[in-house]
């Protein structure tokens, strides 16, 4: 009887899973296996909001196992270790796994290579299974990967995808191996009251009902932040629940503009990944070194707590900052004008900014949170790095009606309209009825320390 073990990291799901087909294909028994790794917590990466988003991913992995014969075997433990361990309980002779593209990745999946080769078990890693298109795999003349977003998607729309994985119908694991008790969202402190529910199942139930009644507009939609016409599907892929392959597919197969735009934003995520594998100190450092003198002191600390907590003043920015808290989650608009007032208007260091994302969004890594950071704060891969997003034009524009800020921001819901996005301007009597801050600074003078800091003057 021969056994492969599949390694899940950031592919929780069992449709168009490459690895497991792959390992089903290769042997008798496979076992599918995660590893609760002790230096993800270390780093600081197990946020609450995200430890309750993986609990309910692993529950319904197992679920969907076990209606296939099979379960998910959990261990708690470096994962070199309990990896080769798992290995040698069930005498497996290969170990199947995605790739990843962060430097800790690429290091796990070194010391696998080697632990395991010392025991004669082989690792087979996967490309395209968090991505559409593997990192890498598109590069322009003389680079190892794009530093512009549209010359990589012009390249990108041209790659043919490998083709769909269909699920397994059965999976076989051996009875000896031993697991954990699966980890619960019950008992989690610091949760967002709004947090979704997670795994594979509510996302593809997600996805099809979006795609069915938003996707269609999504192209002159997506930008609203009223009227929340995102597919909100970024946790999912972030966990890997749900396939870009599979996703940029059945929207090609749909067509029209609004699936194009979502292809579009797809690619984005792809885009990044193959930026940070080409240069994974960006998950820490400039992508562009710009020698930004940060603010700093306790007049900038002063300033990021108001940032955090929803009370800079600029309606837009706060109500931004509250959906965060609230639901774990913040709409794409809404992120880049909440980091362009940190990085431009304060002029605070986008690593700040970078780490109360992290600390809160559902959807948060290294990859697309740190590079889109970068992006909005001039060091990253913007073609125009010197751009400043102004909260009350924004604000008017993508937010016309005030509906998204009346929302978050209950201190104005008796703003009339457009008035909601500038409440200083009101009459003075108005404004003192008003049980919100002043702004944090005049939005000139923001923008002129920012000219003089970069030099623009």
């Amino acid at each position: 009887m021969t056994v492969a073990v599949v390694l899940f990291t950031s592919d929780l799901r069992l449709h168009d899973h490459p690895p497991l087909r792959a390992a089903l294909a290769a042997a008798d028994e496979v076992v599918p296996l995660f590893v609760r790794d002790p230096g993800v917590r270390a780093a600081g990466f197990d946020a609450p909001n995200r430890a309750a988003f993986l609990a309910d991913c692993l529950r319904d992995l197992d679920a969907s196992l076990r209606r296939r014969g099979g379960r998910l075997v959990v261990r708690t433990g470096p994962v070199v270790r309990e990896t080769g361990a798992v290995a040698a309980e069930c005498g497996a002779a290969e170990v199947h796994m995605a790739a990843g593209v962060s430097g800790y990745a690429r290091r796990r999946e070194e010391r696998l290579r080697e632990d395991l080769g010392r025991c004669g078990v082989a690792l087979r890693v996967h490309d395209a299974v968090t991505t559409a298109v593997a990192a890498g795999a598109v590069t322009p003349a003389g680079s190892d990967h794009y530093a512009v977003f549209t010359p990589y998607f012009r390249r990108w729309s041209q790659e043919e995808l490998r083709g769909i994985c269909p699920a397994p119908r059965t999976v076989r694991v051996p009875d000896a191996v031993r697991g954990e008790p699966l980890p619960s969202r019950e008992g989690l402190s610091g949760l967002s009251p709004g947090l979704p529910a997670g795994g594979e199942t509510r996302g593809r139930e997600r996805f099809a009902r979006w795609a069915r009644s938003r996707m269609p507009a999504y192209e002159e939609g997506h930008d609203d932040l009223a009227g929340d016409a995102t597919s909100r599907l970024s946790p999912y892929l972030h966990f890997g629940a749900l396939s870009p392959v599979e996703l940029v597919r059945r929207a090609r197969s749909r067509g029209g503009p609004g699936a194009e735009a979502f292809v579009r934003q797809l690619c984005w995520r792809d885009f990044h990944h193959q930026v940070l594998a080409a240069r994974p100190e960006a998950s820490r450092r400039d992508y562009r070194t710009r020698h930004d003198r940060w603010r700093s002191g306790d007049e900038a600390a002063e300033d990021v707590a108001a940032w955090r907590e929803g009370r800079t003043g600029y309606p837009v920015v706060d109500a931004a900052m509250r959906q965060l808290l609230h639901e774990g989650w913040m709409h794409n608009r809404a992120r880049l004008l909440a980091a362009s007032f940190l990085t431009k208007t304060l002029y605070v260091d986008w690593r700040v900014g970078a780490r109360h994302f992290l600390d809160l969004l559902v959807d948060g890594d290294l990859v697309n949170n740190q590079l889109n950071w970068q992006w909005i704060a001039g060091t990253g891969t913007d073609s125009r790095p010197n751009r400043v997003l102004n909260p009350v034009r924004q604000g008017l524009r993508y937010d016309p009606s005030g509906a998204y800020v009346r929302r978050w921001v209950p201190e104005l819901e008796d703003v009339d309209g457009r008035n909601v996005h500038a409440p200083w301007r009101l009459p003075k009597e108005r404004r003192a009825a008003l049980d919100y801050p002043a702004p944090l600074l005049d939005l000139t003078e923001g923008l002129v320390r920012f000219q003089h800091a970069r030099g623009l003057h």
